[in-house]
């Protein structure tokens, strides 16, 4: 089942248990994946739609960040309910070995040798490891390796 037929299907489901929450939080995401497909005037991949989620996610993490530095835990708990009911869409997260074994396939695929090759690695590594893992502690690792 697509991400987009299972974001459709769990509307429902939250619908029929009146659970507004989480019918809430899913109806959010909903309209920003129709948003981006009227924005693009096209269809959205599912890699797209991943990467729009992931980058929803990182926004409440921010929040909760902001919310709890400001006394706010009451929206901080809002938020944090949010990330829970968004990462349920995100695939099984890669473990620390499996995200060095692709890293170090990467690097040899495209011969990397300096920082200079850090842009063909993450290319081949975003498509992969998309809503797996932090692209951002990724882009870290791959640095590190090609400076070690």
């Amino acid at each position: 089942m697509g991400l987009l037929s299972q974001l459709n299907e769990e509307m429902k489901t939250a619908m029929r248990a009146k659970d507004k929450p989480r019918l809430g939080v899913i109806r959010m995401a909903l309209s920003s994946i129709k948003l981006a497909k009227i924005d693009n005037q096209k269809d959205m991949s599912e890699t797209e739609i991943l990467a729009l989620i992931t980058k929803m996610i990182k926004q409440r993490k921010e929040s909760v960040t902001m919310f709890t530095q400001g006394g706010r835990d009451e929206l901080a708990a809002k938020e944090q309910a949010e990330i829970t009911v968004l990462e349920e869409f995100l695939p099984q997260a890669l473990s620390a070995d499996e995200i060095a074994q692709l890293i170090s396939a990467a690097i040899t695929q495209t011969g990397a040798a300096s920082m200079a090759d850090m842009g063909k690695v993450m290319a081949i590594l975003k498509p992969q490891m998309q809503g797996k893992a932090d692209l951002g502690q990724v882009s870290g690792q791959v640095r590190a390796t090609l400076n070690a």
